[in-house]
């Protein structure tokens, strides 16, 4: 295994992407602590700051803090309700700017990327690190702001990345890459959550310093599985790169408004996020075998799931989520309040892998409504976006279903549809 000699990796994170995004389109926003809400700001008291502005920040405000907790700490917080086809076009403009100096690796997420350095970008990665700062001020907005971080490779870099936040520039040449890591908590280690933190806390290892010391088959062995090695050669500074994943599943969850929290109202958001999670399905050609319904209530939670044939089609999937609100109404009393509801589509296979069950022997009635679905998703594209439905479509309050605000999927622009 490869251990570059010199740095080779860059790292680059978007400085509360979501908020910055807001006070660059709206300049009243700017200079103004920003939380960005799921709803509208009547019903803030029963919603979360999901992200949060630099200012908000450097108030004690976080993301993912309820609205009350917010504002005890930053009384003078702006909240607005979030615009994600607005974060999906700003990614896109980012990405554009970004490309144009130098060719991105990998896209983590919607304010995460990674690129690999060229050799004049290696001998001075402050300049390089300047020309995508100017460029992004000039050609998208000042307002948006970037963090930089320069190592061997993605692990480090990522860590180098949070250093001078917001709008630094860090670089951890290699030979002073372990002595940077030791000054920092476990908690900060990429990949290193809670649950993990007190299995290591359980073996003896309470430091950074303590996990590098650490054996790559012993830090196998404490994770359960691979992993644990590929974190100690990226740690260690090896050249690691990121083992491909298959798509696994599709779904949405959504929290839902005062107003639509009791079981019938829940139960149209749920069909609407079946609907939207089985678009995306069908774009990436993929047929599921499997149906979770789960719900958040005010004490506590509801689960159930349901077997499918191997479909792909609105009517399979949306009478398979309809037997599954039947046991929920069945199981649960009228005075439940659901305040998130969330369906996924699981058990995969590519659509030139499918295999139908020669017991259901419902082959012909499955191509029938593969054809009428079929001619849905194509209606819908040319002329309307959602001209025609199976059944009701009503958009909760505030839109975006199946196209909120999210940190780990990147929109396309279907999924406003």
């Amino acid at each position: 295994m490869r251990k570059p000699e010199t740095i080779e990796r860059l790292y680059l994170d978007f400085d509360g992407f979501f908020a910055s995004v807001m006070q660059q389109a709206f300049p009243a926003l700017r200079g103004r602590p920003v939380g960005v809400i799921p709803f509208e700001t009547d019903k803030a008291k029963y919603t979360t700051v999901i992200a949060c502005s630099k200012e908000a920040k450097a108030r004690g405000v976080k993301n993912v803090m309820r609205t009350p907790d917010a504002q005890a700490l930053c009384p003078d917080i702006v909240l607005v309700m979030q615009r994600p086809d607005l974060f999906r076009r700003a990614h896109n403009a980012l990405l554009n700017e970004i490309a144009c100096e130098i060719p991105i690796d990998t896209v983590k997420s919607i304010d995460e990327l990674t690129c690999k350095l060229a050799p004049r970008d290696i001998r001075d990665p402050h300049a390089l690190a300047q020309r995508l700062k100017v460029r992004i001020a000039k050609n998208v907005g000042p307002h948006i702001t970037c963090s930089i971080g320069f190592a061997a490779n993605r692990l480090l870099s990522k860590l180098a990345c949070k250093m001078d936040k917001p709008n630094g520039v860090t670089v951890w040449e290699p030979e002073g890459a372990l002595q940077y890591l030791s000054a920092l908590p476990l908690s900060e280690i990429s990949g290193i959550g809670g649950r993990m933190e007190q299995r290591l806390n359980r073996a003896g290892i309470h430091t950074t310093a303590q996990l590098i010391a650490t054996q790559p088959k012993q830090m196998r062995a404490l994770w359960g599985n691979v992993n644990g090695e590929r974190m100690w050669y990226g740690l260690h500074g090896y050249d690691i790169q990121a083992q491909p994943t298959g798509r696994g599943m599709y779904g949405h969850g959504r929290v839902l408004p005062p107003e639509l929290r009791k079981i019938d109202k829940a139960r149209d958001i749920g069909r609407l996020l079946l609907t939207k999670a089985a678009r995306r399905m069908r774009r990436d050609q993929f047929y599921a075998s499997k149906l979770w319904l789960w719900l958040d209530l005010r004490e506590g939670g509801w689960f159930a799931q349901r077997d499918l044939p191997c479909v792909n089609d609105d009517q399979a999937i949306l009478t398979g989520l309809g037997a599954l609100w039947e046991k929920a109404r069945d199981e649960l009393s009228r005075n439940h309040e659901i305040v998130r509801v969330g369906v996924t589509l699981l058990d995969l296979s590519p659509a030139t892998g499918r295999q139908l069950d020669m017991f259901l022997n419902d082959d012909c009635d499955r191509q029938k409504w593969e054809r009428i679905t079929f001619s849905i998703d194509t209606l819908n594209r040319k002329f309307g976006k959602r001209v025609l439905s199976l059944g009701p479509w009503k958009p909760p309050p505030g839109g975006y279903a199946g196209g909120k605000i999210s940190y780990t999927r990147i929109p396309s622009a279907e999924d406003f549809w």
